[in-house]
């Protein structure tokens, strides 16, 4: 008999095993020897010594090392961490609609972990918690011993561009036929936009034939399922197989949601209800609210160029502006409303990890945007970052003859100097002082004097 032959009363079930007395520390395991594994008992009760299983003493690591292979399989990483156990079933905010709303999708993904079939599609803006409900199904499933890949969207076809390298590790249809027919695949981040018809078809593969063969499959992205093309809507929203959990979240930063006139008091500014009449002004002060009033329903009737209108704080300037705004918005025509100090703070804020939207995109958005409203000019912090911004924004509206509209209570002199010449440039912008006093105090403007000098700077079409 063989060293992997064990003697007959340390032969049979996992049972037998706990009934031998423990050997001491250091010496071999009194059940195999050390060999690791065991004859079984066959249906006599006889050990069958054409059979090997695993001894006690060594199940215990194979199971680890096992997991440790479905672990580095998984491609998980560090989000190993995240699971049911420390995930709250209500999310991370409060309000109790979000809190319902995260509940139903929390239930859909344990369900799944429990019996994965179909397709489980997560959609949510970053920060939602669909990360999180992925990656704990994932672990979940670890856990039972079962196979799993998680993999991003665009990490894997990084992946796949790699493997045509001859250096590669893994040949490029060898790692893409894991990835298709993984037992159960995790694709985290799904776009189908600004991507390369190589890039796009590989998805459309990928994706194109986990739907034939109906593999399980988890999906999270942040694009709305009606953005998708035609062929993939399709497959996401077939009825037996897909499950479409939307997760709400905070409402996400986008240019609707930019404008400052979506503040009540601003939405109820419009030319009917802006007094420039008044009788506790001088016919010069009237004079110079009337000439304001009337170039600014002229731009609104028809944007085009710049109309830059100055003055104190409280002169008119910003119900005008948004009075144009709501012009505008009621006549179904894209406009931004914006504060400069509000504009410079989301743009900052795409620099947090969990901002749906990039710097460079919304940067770019506003600075494209039809017609841009930038009121309260020069009341944003100084810094060389929020300088360089506004000239950025600025030039390239100059440049590209967008329509603008700017309120500042800065005199010409009070501007950085490669900003101001742009404002005043005649054959494009139309810069108007407002020569009002505060109508909220009826104070006095303290630059009406030096204010006057201004009004030289019109642009062709100015009307007296």
């Amino acid at each position: 008999m063989t060293g992997t032959n064990t003697p007959g009363r340390y032969t049979g079930t996992w049972s037998n095993a706990e009934s031998v007395e423990e050997s001491s520390p250091g010496s071999a395991c009194p059940i195999c020897k050390g060999a690791g594994f065991i004859h079984p008992l066959s249906a006599l009760g006889n050990p069958d010594f054409s059979r090997v299983v695993p001894c006690q003493c060594s199940r215990q690591g194979l199971k680890k090392e096992k997991l440790a292979q479905l672990q580095q399989y998984s491609n998980l990483g560090a989000l190993s961490r995240l699971t049911f156990d420390n995930l709250l079933p209500t999310g991370r905010y409060d309000e109790d609609a979000l809190q319902q709303n995260f509940t139903r999708a929390y239930e859909a993904a344990k369900a799944f972990a429990s019996e994965p079939r179909g397709w489980l599609i997560l959609v949510g803006p970053s920060g939602c918690g669909k990360t999180h409900l992925a990656c704990a199904i994932a672990n979940y499933r670890l856990s039972l011993g079962q196979s799993v890949l998680y993999i991003g969207a665009a990490d894997l076809l990084d992946h796949l561009r790699s493997a045509f390298s001859p250096s590669s590790e893994i040949a490029h249809d060898e790692l893409f036929e894991r990835v298709k027919n993984a037992p159960l695949l995790i694709l985290e981040d799904l776009a189908m936009t600004a991507t390369t018809p190589w890039a796009k078809g590989k998805l459309e593969q990928l994706l194109d034939h986990r739907f034939n063969l109906r593999l399980p499959t988890v999906i999270t992205t942040d694009v709305p399922i009606e953005e998708f093309d035609d062929g993939l809507r399709g497959h996401l929203t077939d009825p037996e197989l897909c499950n479409i959990c939307v997760i709400q979240g905070k409402s996400a930063l986008t240019l609707e949601h930019l404008g400052s006139i979506e503040l009540e008091a601003l939405r109820e500014k419009a030319f009917n209800n802006f007094d420039y009449k008044s009788l506790n002004l001088s016919q010069e002060e009237r004079q110079s609210l009337e000439q304001a009033y009337r170039n600014a329903v002229n731009f609104a009737k028809s944007p085009e160029g710049w109309l830059v209108l100055q003055g104190v704080n409280g002169c008119g300037k910003t119900h005008l502006a948004a009075a144009i705004a709501n012009h505008l918005r009621r006549e179904g025509k894209p406009v931004l409303f914006i504060v400069v100090t509000d504009l410079l703070d989301y743009l900052r804020s795409t620099f947090n990890p969990e901002s749906r939207v990039s710097y460079d995109e919304l940067f770019e958005k506003i600075k494209k945007a039809p017609v841009l409203i930038l009121d309260d000019f020069g009341e944003q912090s100084a810094t060389p970052w929020a300088q360089e911004k506004l000239y950025q924004l600025i030039n390239y509206r100059y440049n590209a003859r967008l329509a603008t509209v700017i309120t500042t209570c800065l005199s010409l002199d009070e501007v950085e100097r490669r900003i101001s010449s742009r404002m005043v440039d005649p054959s494009l912008s139309l810069f108007l002082n407002i020569n009002a006093p505060d109508y909220r105090g009826d104070i006095k403007a303290p630059r009406a004097r030096e204010a006057k000098s201004q009004q030289r700077y019109t642009r062709r079409g100015r009307l007296s």
